[in-house]
């Protein structure tokens, strides 16, 4: 006994000492009553100093695992709960107890399997070039101004931050937000915000409330658009309708025609680049769909993701600001794309009824946002930093951008690239070329994409496009993997 203690080099030692032996006792090879070795003798068999062995058996004592006798030494408590003699007899049968826990999943839970794209994703050798990211580069973050911001908040009000906190938010942060929104053009007369731990979260909340109970729900999107926001409605059993896109938004005569010849509960819309095609809505086209919306009453889920990072052109109004004082409007917010997503904060921005609502069904789910995190947020974007960062984010993401450009300009020319900013940019090869076949070529030469047809509504659309993810790519990457995108389709598609 006791040969098997193999120390960890970032662990207090006298920690994995007590859990050491606090899973000999459990498992039953300590038994209950029996003597523990003497401090001493412990030290020699684990190889470790008796001052070390003497924290560990305080340890033991303060979990209820040990007990100690004046004068005598440590001994094995009595039986816990889980941790029986072998001969008591009184858990016979349930190691038997086998559950087919597949037979017990309901609809929404094999649903998500199904639809779990990450859990099947592409499979790459660790030094692969991989462009299926679109997460913002870690080498951008400014670590001593998150540091600050954290010790600073900390040091204001640290015990109140460990505590819990309020389903609806943090409020120096909503109100932070909600003068950020302001700033952004949106009426926040008759609104009200709900702080959620990023995006997807408050999109759950917001389908959740929407969702009709005694039909199928009827929801309209971009085609394509974000695969997340594709898996989240089909779950909450939306049946969904495309909208053709152009080089500036949505086809907007199809999208009358579609309000024209059908009802729809909800309309889920990425106006600033749009995630796949890099897309943004020219402020017509904005204007044009919140009043094609508004006639036939269709609320609107507006997905603000990437909005801070347009380096090309003047900055566009989101669809909140253009519905002015009128409530159809839901935006939801994040930092993820543009900050750190390590810290989930995200925000939905709307009719205050409507807010209400959920800040109810966040309440009985998940209680609140970590309150360290929306404090931490709140503090840097109060320093000052953002603005600071965000230039900085902007002139680096233009440089990668401008780079991949090129390389597909020049390895790709007959791929058609879409893309105004943001993090990615998205292709189109002519009708008949099927991207998944080219990923299977690429990935046997070190390069991996996202292919395209999984941000259509309908299978079996889009499967001649691919999107690129260029933020956490090094130049030399870019055009190494770009090049290599180029041969196999020129390989595959005879092009």
């Amino acid at each position: 006994m006791f040969q098997d203690f193999k120390l960890a080099h970032d662990r207090p030692v006298a920690i994995q000492a007590k859990e050491y032996l606090k899973r000999l006792i459990i498992k039953g090879a300590l038994q209950s009553g029996q003597k523990l070795p003497s401090t001493r003798e412990m030290s020699s068999l684990l190889g470790i100093s008796r001052n070390t062995v003497i924290a560990a058996y305080e340890g033991l004592q303060d979990d209820g695992f040990a007990y100690a006798i004046p004068g005598k030494g440590s001994y094995v408590a009595a039986a816990i709960a889980g941790q029986t003699d072998a001969n008591d007899g009184w858990n016979d049968g349930i190691a038997s107890c086998r559950i087919d826990w597949k037979a017990k999943f309901n609809e929404y839970t094999v649903s998500a399997s199904t639809l779990d794209t990450m859990k099947r994703g592409i499979h790459a050798p660790k030094d692969a070039i991989s462009f299926t990211s679109i997460a913002p580069d870690e080498h951008l973050f400014d670590l001593g101004d998150v540091k600050r911001a954290f010790l600073d908040r900390m040091a204001i009000e640290g015990q109140v931050l460990l505590n819990y906190g309020y389903a609806k938010g943090y409020k120096p942060l909503i109100d932070y937000l909600m003068q950020y929104m302001e700033n952004k053009g949106a009426d926040t007369r008759g609104k009200d915000m709900l702080i959620t731990s990023g995006f997807t979260e408050g999109f759950d909340l917001v389908l959740s409330a929407l969702r009709p109970t005694t039909r199928q729900g009827r929801a309209i999107c971009e085609n394509p658009t974000h695969h997340t926001a594709i898996k989240n409605l089909k779950l909450h059993g939306f049946e969904l309708t495309g909208v053709p896109m152009k080089p500036d938004g949505m086809d907007m005569e199809r999208l009358e025609e579609i309000l024209r010849t059908e009802s729809f509960d909800l309309a889920y819309l990425v106006p600033s680049y749009h995630n796949p095609t890099g897309i943004v809505m020219s402020p017509a086209k904005r204007s044009a769909a919140m009043s094609l919306l508004a006639r036939y009453q269709v609320p609107v889920i507006e997905d603000g993701f990437n909005e801070e990072l347009r380096y090309s052109g003047a900055h566009i109004a989101p669809l909140i600001a253009t519905a002015g004082q009128g409530n159809g409007v839901i935006y939801i917010g994040s930092f993820s794309k543009v900050l750190f997503p390590g810290l989930r904060v995200g925000w939905v921005f709307g009719d205050h009824e409507l807010i209400s609502a959920l800040e109810s069904m966040k309440r009985a789910r998940t209680i609140h946002t970590s309150t360290i995190d929306q404090s931490i947020l709140y503090q840097y974007l109060l320093n000052g930093n953002f603005d600071k960062y965000v230039r900085k984010a902007r002139m680096e993401y233009k440089r990668k951008f401008e780079v991949t450009k090129k390389c597909c300009e020049v390895h790709i020319p007959n791929a058609q690239l879409t893309g105004d900013g943001g993090l990615h940019v998205f292709l189109a090869f002519p009708t008949g070329a099927d991207t998944r076949r080219l990923l299977e070529a690429c990935s046997e030469k070190g390069v991996i994409f996202t292919p395209g047809d999984r941000f259509f509504v309908r299978e079996g659309e889009g499967t001649n496009t691919l999107r690129l993810g260029f933020s956490r790519v090094t130049d030399e990457n870019i055009e190494r993997g770009i090049r290599i995108i180029g041969e196999q389709a020129r390989s595959l598609f005879h092009s």
